[in-house]
């Protein structure tokens, strides 16, 4: 896969479709490789007409590590963050933003629809915040706007997200297996093999939990976005599903709430994953949010 310069750091990247489409860039979620956004989902989209760039936000897959930066400590920055103190951070959901915005730079593409999936949706919300120019339509998924007073995760959820990692290939397999049970949808088939290769294949690609923990200090770090979503201009979709217990779905209301003309599509049985039965609607949706952005 090939690699580019942007934002003073190296990114990893995918294309599929037509160069001569217009640009749909995929941003993943906490600690997710660009791998997470499957070949078919982005096959489908390349169908539609659109020339698809998957790519590794900093500190996960292929991208620049920070290691400098050392392991965070959990505890302290959400302490911080519920007192109202300053949360250390290694870098910025802002700073992610402006690496995808300068990886479409350096691939000669000056406007873009964007869709991000999760911290991804906020990376993506970030964007079009910071870069309205560049976004031609926002797509948010199972996110939310950093208004901790929404989305946040259920316990069993939460625990995921501060445990241990695993300290083997076949611990990680099982806490991807245990993962999906946890955040999944339940009303969608459970694909077990398909999760177990799937986590395998995100193992042997990279497997870094450190950069998964920055991130999430990132994220932990981030102020409110709701007063800068409140003045964006751009054509907005948001989806979540109604049973996601990682980002709860008041968090994908709020959101919708908060950008005008925003349109909000809640996909019944959906948790925090994008199940292959949800492609169609998801697709369909996409499309028709991206022609609002070439009507305007």
């Amino acid at each position: 896969m090939p690699r580019a310069k942007a934002n003073g750091i190296e990114l990893e990247y995918d294309t599929f479709g037509n160069p001569n489409d217009p640009a749909m860039l995929l941003v993943m979620g906490l600690g997710a490789q660009m791998i997470a956004w499957d070949e078919d989902l982005c096959g489908l989209l390349a169908d539609a007409g659109f020339f698809v760039i998957r790519y590794d936000n900093r500190d996960v897959g292929l991208s620049t590590k920070f290691d400098e930066a050392g392991v965070p400590d959990l505890e302290a920055a959400l302490t911080a963050a519920m007192t109202g103190q300053p949360v250390p951070t290694a870098y910025t959901l802002g700073d992610m933003a402006d690496d995808g915005i300068a990886l479409l730079a350096q691939l000669g593409i000056d406007r873009a629809h964007i869709v991000g999936a999760s911290m991804g949706g906020m990376i993506a919300q970030a964007m079009a915040i910071r870069h309205p120019g560049q976004v031609l339509s926002l797509c948010s998924i199972m996110s939310t706007t950093g208004n901790r007073e929404v989305g946040q995760p259920d316990p069993e959820a939460m625990a995921l997200l501060v445990s241990a990692p695993p300290a083997s290939r076949e611990e990680a397999i099982e806490a991807g297996v245990k993962g999906a049970q946890v955040i999944g949808s339940p009303g969608f088939p459970f694909e077990e093999e398909k999760i177990r290769a799937r986590s395998a294949a995100a193992y042997d690609r990279m497997n870094y939990p450190a950069g998964m923990a920055r991130q999430l200090v990132a994220i932990v770090a981030s102020e409110d976005r709701t007063p800068a979503l409140q003045k964006l201009d751009v054509p907005t979709l948001v989806v979540h599903g109604d049973a996601d217990p990682l980002v709860t779905p008041s968090g994908g209301r709020a959101t919708a709430e908060a950008i005008p003309g925003a349109e909000l599509l809640i996909i019944p049985g959906a948790g925090h994953d994008l199940p292959p039965g949800c492609w169609p609607t998801l697709v369909e949706a996409i499309v028709a949010n991206a022609a609002r952005a070439v009507l305007a």
